[in-house]
């Protein structure tokens, strides 16, 4: 849009979770005073609306999303055609219900697993797992739910061949003994709407832990292939010594090379139904 390029735009909105999720997904519908329909457009992958510059005046905003209860708002343009919405915040059709029960898949194709390391106390390095499986066992309720999840150790890729294959050293992953990363849960309990605290075994490094996630349900979705999809969130922090992972560098006075912990987060889509069942 040359206009917005050129620093000038319409509407401004951002389309958002409770949870604070951007809804890439999201369809805004602009409607001047008359009814006339004057925008239509989705959301970017940020859950980012710009329209180009409105005509002055009083418009009304309907937000819609699959799997989220629409919403609608007043926007006012100013003389310059712009108007500023803010965030705009979708809750979940009918409330906080958990997927449909039974058996989902997880699909790693539309799936990271990340873990983040602080670099000298000044940045941060990420790395990704390329290879793993699991499944989630949704319950009649969520105390009944279990996941299992297995990730493939020499799968590890930060982006630099020689600090990954340090990683898949016995200083860190041991992959040789130890090629695979585990994760069984054993319990599950309510954190506040949406979300819960995700209690479970992590086998890393050929060491056993119990560890917990921070989990958030982000709502299901039909896809192209004739499937139902779920999303979940959880995050994690882990101390590299509970997995003997003791590597260090002191490079300065006070400062490591690694920062003693690790955040892991997972962004998950699953599958409804076993491996077989996909398209």
């Amino acid at each position: 849009m040359s206009s917005t390029l050129a620093g000038r735009y319409g509407l401004h909105a951002v389309v958002r979770t409770k949870d604070g999720w951007a809804v890439p997904h999201a369809v805004v519908t602009v409607t001047d005073m008359s009814g006339h329909q004057v925008v239509r457009m989705d959301a970017d992958a940020e859950g980012t609306v710009l329209t180009e510059p409105l005509s002055p005046g009083v418009y009304t905003v309907v937000v819609t999303a699959v799997g989220y209860a629409p919403i609608a708002s007043t926007a006012i343009a100013t003389a310059s055609g712009s108007a500023e919405l803010g965030v705009l915040v979708l809750a979940r059709q009918g409330g906080v219900e958990l997927p449909p029960p039974g058996v989902w898949t997880i699909d790693p194709a539309h799936s990271k697993v990340a873990a983040t390391a602080q670099h000298l106390g000044l940045s941060s390095v990420q790395g990704r797992f390329s290879e793993f499986a699991g499944r989630i066992d949704i319950g009649t309720t969520a105390e009944a739910s279990a996941v299992v999840a297995e990730i493939d150790a020499t799968s590890i890729d930060t982006g630099n061949k020689t600090r990954d294959d340090h990683l898949r050293s016995a200083d860190f992953l041991d992959v040789g003994p130890h090629p695979v990363i585990s994760f069984r849960s054993t319990g599950l309990s309510p954190a506040g709407p949406d979300r819960w605290t995700l209690h479970g075994v992590l086998t890393l490094s050929g060491i056993t832990r119990e560890v917990d996630l921070d989990l958030a349900y982000l709502g299901t979705s039909p896809d192209p292939w004739g499937g139902l999809r779920a999303a979940f969130r959880a995050v994690t922090e882990l101390r590299r010594e509970d997995f003997a992972m003791n590597y260090n560098q002191i490079v300065q006075a006070g400062i490591s090379l690694i920062g003693a912990t690790l955040k892991v987060e997972l962004d998950i889509q699953a599958v409804q139904g076993e491996p077989s069942a996909q398209a």
